[in-house]
């Protein structure tokens, strides 16, 4: 697998979503008679779909939201909800920024203290909205607030950095023990982000809940350019669901890959799954709803990083409620609309009942595959020609 680049050194060719396409099944289902349920731990939920733990996508109004509508909104536990008790003039400075201002901004607000207190007050409002509080921290801070969100009530952990592995090697900062922390935690932890076979056969063999898939690809960040680190979604997908499918086999245990970052359409959504997901997480797609408190904004988790920040702050608009995005009607025709309704179809043309049959639909590379015949719309900047 994989050609010279040069005397000695080999390299594999990888694959993103524009690479490759889904072929129709031999069976056709009604898209309203497949199941597109999924399993995190003990909890069934309705749609296999996160919002990513940004600022600009997910706060308290949003989580419940998004929990209403079957899904799950992680919050960032970092981020200006717990920092700021009223973080809407923080938010209305960043929107604000000039391009060239906005990183320096989102590093001095971020400057502020995470506030405990803050800590628990964010998930109880989720709670008494009746939302499902997932919350996500940085593997450093998990001493410090894993058990102590738990016991706030907090129904799902979200450990989540550039990249995570089972073994951390540093002679100043003690290594994550994600063994002994399951043992203290009785909630679903999900660790990510990873693109590796190896990476996430070990991680799952730590007894996590479930795992992130993918380095760089969200539209707010810029490791790849920062660092030159990641590997296409579909390719790190395919190989992180080859290490659950085989750890299922040796142990009985399953645990879901979550595809993280790079889709903004329904297209991509749908191939996330054929390469193998079981649930994916989307950032930028949400950011543009009504809900969202980045008023049209979205950033980077790595953003405001005083050293080396990987990420940034773009502009996305506001173009629907988060009703729309998810279940439609859809009112723009690029795909960016009724997600759940793209799923659903797609798994309907394969002839996919659920999603573990959806993970096996066959795939083909085709790098044309968004612009063949398209030359109509590619000139009038509409549909797939945007």
């Amino acid at each position: 697998m994989g050609n010279w680049i040069g005397r000695g050194r080999k390299a594999r060719t990888c694959y993103g979503f524009d690479d490759i396409a889904i072929v129709p099944g031999g069976v056709t289902i009604d898209p309203n008679d497949v199941d597109i349920s999924w399993m995190l731990g003990n909890l069934k939920l309705d749609i296999p779909i996160l919002a990513s733990a940004m600022d600009g996508v997910v706060d308290v109004r949003f989580a419940t939201a998004m929990s209403k509508l079957g899904g799950i909104a992680v919050l960032n536990l970092e981020g200006i909800q717990t920092r700021y008790d009223d973080p809407s003039g923080v938010l209305s400075e960043i929107v604000k920024a000039s391009p060239d201002e906005a990183t320096n901004i989102l590093q001095r607000i971020y400057e502020e203290p995470v506030k405990k207190e803050l800590v628990r007050k964010r998930i109880k409002e989720i709670k008494d909205g009746g939302g499902i509080a997932a919350v996500s921290i940085i593997p450093q801070r998990v001493a410090e607030f894993g058990l102590f969100a738990q016991e706030a009530g907090a129904d799902i952990l979200v450990i989540q950095a550039t990249v995570v592995t089972a073994k951390y090697i540093s002679k100043a900062n003690p290594s994550l023990d994600f063994k002994e922390l399951k043992k203290d935690l009785s909630i679903p932890v999900i660790v990510g982000n990873c693109v590796t076979y190896e990476a996430a056969l070990e991680l799952m063999g730590t007894g996590i809940s479930g795992l992130l898939v993918g380095v760089g690809p969200g539209a707010a960040c810029t490791t790849r350019g920062v660092l030159g680190i990641g590997v296409p979604q579909v390719s790190a997908t395919v190989d992180c669901s080859a290490a659950r499918d085989f750890y299922y086999k040796q142990t009985g245990m399953y645990v879901p890959i979550i595809t993280d970052g790079g889709m903004s359409v329904g297209g991509d959504v749908c191939k996330a799954f054929a390469s193998g997901a079981d649930a994916v997480m989307i950032g930028s797609a949400f950011a543009k709803t009504e809900e969202a408190p980045g008023r049209g904004y979205h950033w980077g988790m790595a953003t405001p990083h005083r050293n080396l920040p990987r990420g940034t702050r773009i502009f996305v608009g506001t173009s629907s409620t988060l009703e729309a995005a998810l279940y439609g009607p859809a009112h723009l025709d690029d795909g960016s609309q009724n997600l759940v309704g793209a799923l659903r179809t797609a798994m309907g043309v394969c002839g996919a009942a659920n999603i573990r049959e959806m993970q096996l639909a066959e795939l083909v590379i085709a790098p044309a595959i968004k612009t063949e015949g398209k030359i109509f719309q590619k000139a009038q900047r509409i549909g797939m020609g945007k």
